[in-house]
């Protein structure tokens, strides 16, 4: 059986060509620049999510454990480097004190960004040796509680600025537009995520996966190693997270530990619904997700300023009525062909 996820001719030119789109928005788009950055990390953010909560089956409410980690073990690393930490945020980042050249603001990105994934990747794996013992609801509220938790311990960290939250370091003039800097490193994280989740859904592994979310039991019956998968897909999930976390935090440019970090009522339902809005349990369902809830959150938040949430709601509720699948399920369905995924049958571990 050739993988639904092998690499056709006419796939190879259709990734050639939206990776050269991604190459020239932000010089035929500049004025979307920020926006178009965000929904590279939102893709990132949906396509985590999706590894566990999509291909494994296990539903997380507090991925956004990792964002928020990622974005302050980068802040501190990039300050860390040249500063002390706790006079930058108990002066708030300002002042002719905290100065950064080009040389130490490309130096902090350069180090915090993998320190950032790392720190994400070891928190995964200390958490999820205990976590992921559970199942079903138990681990979803688990995990709500874990990313509930981590925003209220930093908001009482005065070291990294506490509830008064933290400033990213303020990129140097001579450096030129960051942003782009920016949406480039966003472009190349995206695209290797996808990457990464292509080649590892088409291994064993990804077998073992679906497997673990068809019927835990009956794959570890059949000699799954199924708490070392679930622990491997949570700790590469967390790594992707914990970098586009860090690369958020510099664009956004201001680190709150609750409305920011961990927000969990905000990225955190975001990436899980950019997922169901897609088709979780595809690979390409969470990008097509993340592109229509980002042209839809634009759309909201300028035209419908006040009922934003409002909209945002309703597109929820459509999705759990009219979309169940996602909208990759619906035109697959709709139209024939195959999910993104092998069926049930054809899964062996």
């Amino acid at each position: 059986m050739r993988s639904a996820l092998s690499l056709t001719p006419a796939r190879l030119l259709l990734l050639i060509a939206l990776l050269a789109a991604g190459v020239a928005a932000p010089l035929v788009a500049p004025a979307y620049q920020s926006q178009a950055t965000e929904l590279l990390l939102f893709i990132v953010f949906a396509l985590a999510w999706d590894l566990v909560g999509g291909q494994m089956g296990y539903n997380s409410f507090g991925n956004v454990l990792f964002v928020g980690l990622g974005m302050y073990v980068s802040a501190i690393v990039q300050v860390g480097l040249f500063y002390n930490v706790g006079l930058y945020t108990e002066a708030k980042g300002g002042g002719t004190a905290f100065v950064f050249d080009a040389p130490q603001f490309l130096t902090g990105l350069a180090v915090g960004i993998p320190a950032a994934a790392l720190a994400s990747a070891l928190a995964a794996w200390l958490l999820g040796s205990l976590v992921l013992t559970m199942r079903g609801h138990y681990f979803a509220i688990c995990t709500l509680g874990l990313g509930i938790a981590a925003g209220q311990i930093a908001a009482g960290i005065p070291w990294i600025g506490a509830g008064s939250g933290m400033l990213t370091p303020n990129p140097p003039a001579d450096l030129g537009n960051v942003g782009v800097l920016l949406y480039y490193l966003a472009l190349g994280l995206a695209a290797s995520c996808a990457a990464s989740f292509a080649w590892l859904l088409s291994t064993p592994f990804g077998l073992a996966l679906n497997a673990i979310r068809d019927d835990e039991d009956k794959a570890e019956a059949m000699g799954v190693r199924t708490h070392a998968a679930k622990v491997t897909a949570w700790v590469i999930a967390a790594a992707f997270l914990g970098a586009a976390g860090a690369i958020y935090g510099n664009l956004v440019r201001f680190i709150d530990p609750t409305e920011t970090a961990f927000a969990g009522a905000t990225i955190g339902v975001w990436m899980i619904l950019m997922a169901l809005l897609g088709g979780k349990g595809t690979l390409l369902g969470p990008i097509v997700g993340a592109v229509v809830f980002q042209l839809t959150k634009e759309l909201t938040w300028t035209y419908l300023i006040g009922w934003q949430r409002v909209a945002l709601g309703l597109l929820i509720v459509a999705v759990a009525v009219f979309f169940p699948e996602g909208i990759v399920g619906f035109v697959t369905e709709r139209f024939g062909g195959k999910r993104g995924r092998p069926a049930p049958e054809e899964q062996a571990p």
